[in-house]
């Protein structure tokens, strides 16, 4: 009954709203031939049309999804001719130089999304990730509504792609690559992702097969592009998990930009709604900029910098999770004594200089450093009861546990430290001949790191300690033990490791036909050189090579067809968390986990009720050698760090995205992966990743007769993960699954002003948006688990899995402006 409600809910919600208007915007500085700005530049898209401002900037809402000629003139300069055409609601940035003795007429349409098509890329409109609700909006949020991409935790930014783990995904952020803290455990310590939305201007994702010029990762590449600003511009945006605050101006002569940000985070609206009480202090705070000075029309220099702390302070109460079935009750009740403090910070920054030679070749120097600080220090006392719960309804003592079948207590300490130095230095190349593209890196990295890892746990049951099961058997309290006592767990390791890394590649590219088609190839390889030396660590180095294709088709048929095939050999040299084993012990000798990978894919362009729509489908296969098995408790991996499995996924994803409501972009997505490993020639089990169906839906609209009050819906389902194993336990043993994962987020917002509707006076004047609204988190209350917590039951020795529900329903106010 439950069920077919939250249905009705859904359909009523979706054929509430209703919109209309397929536009797009174009936008961007006019330059002359001396890189200064030109005002009163005359811009004609039919009937539409505007002037540059007196910096050159300029902006015209053209229509979407057609080709639409733009005519730039003014009274000195020579005319610029060229067609665009873009999608629905996407903004195209596009800065003409106007010449004074030569007329410029482009032949070529521009259509920003085809050359993303061609390479298997998905692109996502930066305004939809401002906008959609969830626990963790930005970029990753999105993500998550894409097939092949999941993650069961709302309170992590992390994902899995295609059954790869966390650390198999790179993040580009203006070509330079960005990482995350190594010691976090759980999704609600991490705080904020590095991609500031408010400072994004493309969004660009690849699932897999991607090209040589992206990095040595299994999984994925996300690769974020920040804006150069062309005005003064103030956004900001507000709720009651925290607020960000952005600012982008330009210079006079359009020479210098900067564009800054700064965001505070405050979990507690989250934390404290789950079902262990606590006194917690999740703060969390960054602030990026990214900044560009023109030298010439040549050369400009930039500078991305970024600086976090992440603090969390978290002191647990007390706890109580029932489970079981309606005729069986159990209630797990917990009392906690003690506390975690844990603080990571860090510091980025990058240059980059790019030179234009000329329209053909561009030469670029990236120099980047990263450091990170990173300390967790945690005492807890667990005394735990496991027991039946009283059900008898009308007595006082409704939902307490009656008679306990286990008693215990546990008490985990921590003293973890790392200081971690990255530091970055790569040249790269563009060179354009005909129809041919030749693109070239090579990047020298350096990996300065310092850890100390101390880890125990100590476990009694009934007034005995429970012994790790690598020691002999302890039977009490049926049979007398007198041994020593020993921890249940204990880690204790030092490292002093440095990485030295030499990475190149080199690729190429061509457009052209086959027969009446249209075709293009890709085709370039990696190399990797990696060595690994540090305290008490005999030296090693190690290289592999990265070769890689890509065929695309466009049939000249009449319907709008497009059919990619992607290939081969994927390397991870191992990261430092890959080079540690369980016990925290370097081992210098780990290799470079590898994949064979194909994907084949298709996008099935298409109108329908006279609107755009798109139907996108891939096939992959990935098989691994050399595979590092881990475990995955949260979102921490503990790597075995012996090379010690094969394995292999396979799958299926599809995405129909279009116009559902005229005017905005919604879209449907559905996977089927499976995913498995052979550890020491055993057999096939499935990777801790293993999520074998997922459904997904970002639903927006709005009122027909009040179009200023909008709504958005996220829709995830997934099947649900392998639920994990007790400490020391063989996997093979427990192949049992968590519960489907099932969340919808929605949200309400109510548009004062945009760009459609602006002000001349009064209050609302200073704004150039400004929108209310209501955020409903996890709308239906579904109690949703990440990992198990496993407890010991002493009469029959068995160990319990106990759900670790994750948040609850919970509502948030959200108000956004931009001045």
């Amino acid at each position: 009954m439950k069920t077919k409600h939250n249905l009705l809910l859904i359909f009523f919600l979706s054929i509430f709203f209703i919109g209309h208007s397929q536009t797009a915007t174009i936008k961007g500085v006019i330059l002359d031939e001396d890189n200064l700005p030109v005002s009163d530049v005359s811009i004609k898209a039919g009937a539409n049309g505007t002037i540059s401002n007196k910096v050159g900037f300029y902006e015209l809402e053209i229509p979407a999804n057609q080709d639409v000629t733009i005519e730039f003139s003014h009274i000195t300069f020579k005319k610029i001719v060229i067609p665009f055409n873009l999608k629905n609601g996407e903004t195209f940035e596009f800065n003409p130089v106007m010449n004074s003795s030569v007329e410029q007429i482009a032949t070529v349409v521009v259509n920003s999304s085809r050359n993303k098509e061609i390479e298997g890329i998905t692109s996502l409109n930066p305004e939809t990730i401002r906008k959609i609700p969830g626990a963790n909006a930005g970029v990753e949020n999105l993500l998550l509504t894409l097939p092949g991409v999941s993650n069961n935790n709302e309170l992590s930014t992390q994902y899995s792609v295609r059954g790869g783990n966390y650390d198999e995904n790179l993040v580009y952020v203006n070509d330079i690559e960005v990482y995350r803290p190594f010691l976090i455990r759980s999704g609600q310590q991490e705080g904020l992702s590095f991609v500031n939305t408010d400072l994004v201007q493309n969004v660009d994702f690849s699932a897999g097969g991607f090209q040589a010029k992206y990095g040595d990762k299994l999984s994925s590449v996300l690769d974020i592009t920040y804006k150069n600003p062309y005005q003064f511009e103030v956004n900001a945006d507000l709720s009651l998990l925290g607020g960000s605050l952005s600012i982008e101006n330009v210079s006079k002569d359009s020479k210098f930009s900067a564009i800054v940000g700064g965001r505070f985070r405050d979990n507690s609206l989250l934390v404290d709604a789950r079902e262990t009480e606590t006194n917690v202090n999740p703060v969390f705070a960054d602030l990026q900029g990214y900044f560009t000075y023109k030298f010439s029309n040549k050369f400009q220099l930039s500078f991305l910098g970024n600086a976090s702390i992440n603090n969390y302070n978290f002191e647990p109460q007390n706890r109580q999770t029932n489970f079981g079935t309606l005729s069986e009750p159990i209630a797990l009740v917990v009392i906690y004594e003690g506390e975690e403090k844990d603080k990571y910070q860090t510091l980025f920054g990058a240059f980059k200089g790019t030179y234009f030679a000329n329209d053909d070749l561009t030469l670029k120097l990236i120099a980047s450093t990263y450091h990170t600080t990173e300390e967790e220090y945690f005492d807890i006392l667990a005394q735990y009861r496991l027991g039946e719960v009283n059900t008898n309804i009308g007595d006082e003592n409704l939902g307490e546990v009656e008679f306990s079948e286990g008693i215990g207590s546990q008490i985990n300490h921590g003293r973890n430290d790392l200081d971690a130095l990255i530091t970055n230095i790569e040249h790269k190349g563009d060179f354009r001949v005909n129809d041919n593209r030749f693109e070239w890196s090579v990047k020298y990295t350096n990996e300065d790191i310092r850890d100390r890892l101390v880890e125990w746990e100590v476990i009694d049951s009934a007034g005995f300690s429970i012994r790790p099961p690598t020691f002999p058997r302890n039977e009490q309290p049926y049979e007398p033990f007198t041994g020593p006592l020993e921890p249940f767990q204990n880690v204790r390791a030092t490292n002093s490791t440095q990485i030295n890394r030499i990475q190149a590649y080199a690729q190429w590219s061509k457009r052209s036909t086959l027969g009446t088609s249209d075709v293009w190839y890709n085709a370039g390889v990696r190399v990797h050189n990696w060595s690994v030396k540090g305290d008490g660590i005999e030296s090693t180095n190690q290289t592999v090579f990265s070769p890689r294709a890509q065929f695309t088709i466009k049939p000249y048929w009449e319907k709008d067809m497009l059919f990619r095939i992607a290939a081969g050999l994927y390397y991870q040299p191992p990261f430092y968390r890959e080079l540690r084993d369980r016990n925290g012990v370097i081992q210098p000798n780990v290799k470079a986990q590898k994949s064979f990978h194909v994907v084949l894919g298709n996008d099935f362009s298409f109108k329908m009720w006279d609107r755009p729509f798109k139907l996108t489908t891939e096939l992959y296969y990935k098989g691994l050698t050399d595979v590092n098995p881990y475990t995955l408790e949260n979102v921490r991996i503990r790597y075995r760090a012996d090379n010690s499995a094969v394995a292999r996924a396979y799958g299926l994803d599809m995405r129909l995205n279009g116009e559902f409501v005229p005017g905005t972009e919604s879209w449907f997505s559905f996977g089927y992966l499976k995913n498995e490993e052979n550890i020491e020639d055993r057999g096939y089990i499935s990777r801790p990743t293993d999520q074998r169906l997922k459904f997904a839906a970002l639903f927006q609209d709005y009122v027909p007769n009040v179009p200023n009050l909008k709504m958005y819906l996220n829709l995830v389902f997934n099947t649900g993960l392998p639920g994990g194993s007790p400490s020391y336990a063989d996997p093979y043993d427990f192949q049992n699954r968590l519960p489907s994962y099932k969340r919808a987020d929605f949200g309400l917002q109510f548009v004062l002003v945009d760009d459609k509707k602006q002000f001349k006076s009064g209050w609302k004047k200073p704004f150039k948006q400004l929108s209310f609204g209501f955020e409903i988190y996890n709308i239906f209350d579904v109690q949703n688990s990440i990992t198990n917590t496993w407890v010991r039951d002493v009469d029959s020795k068995r160990q319990i899995a106990i759900p670790n529900f994750l948040t609850p329903r919970v509502f948030n106010l959200r108000t956004t402006m931009k001045f």
